[in-house]
């Protein structure tokens, strides 16, 4: 917890879990194509999912293939319509963004205790360090 210039207490903020999944394919989801299946299913294009997240088209279109190589067809192009059509999530794209961010949240949920006690750990030495400085 720490005060503000306020008077207000605010819990801070807990160091993050990153999950990666490796599978025996060779493989790998994480984070990282995650977000990309997530705002390919918002913005409805793969090129401007990957500019939201600072990509080129073609590394968009990379990870796409490579997800597509491990698990399956996740990412559908739609044709036609007023606006020329662009991609989707398949039913199997929606499916690992789900699943990818339930396991996320109970891996979060169990080791919530150690990630606390791993920040009080960081911030006592944290102290420590600026007293010998």
């Amino acid at each position: 917890m720490t005060r503000t210039a306020g008077g207000v207490t605010r819990r801070k903020a807990l160091p993050q879990l990153s999950i990666r999944i490796d599978f025996a394919s060779d493989g790998r989801i994480g984070p990282g194509k995650i977000s990309l299946l997530e705002q390919i299913d918002a913005l409805g294009s793969i090129s401007a999912a990957g500019r939201a997240l600072n990509m080129s088209y073609k590394r968009a279109w990379d990870l796409v293939e490579e997800m597509t190589r491990i698990c399956g067809v996740v990412v559908a192009r739609q044709t036609g319509g007023r606006d020329g059509g662009g991609s989707v999530l398949t039913p199997l794209g929606v499916s690992l963004v789900e699943r990818y961010r339930r396991i996320e949240k109970a891996a979060t949920a169990a080791v919530r205790e150690d990630l606390v006690k791993l920040q009080s750990d960081v911030e006592r030495r944290s102290r420590v360090r600026r007293t010998i400085a």
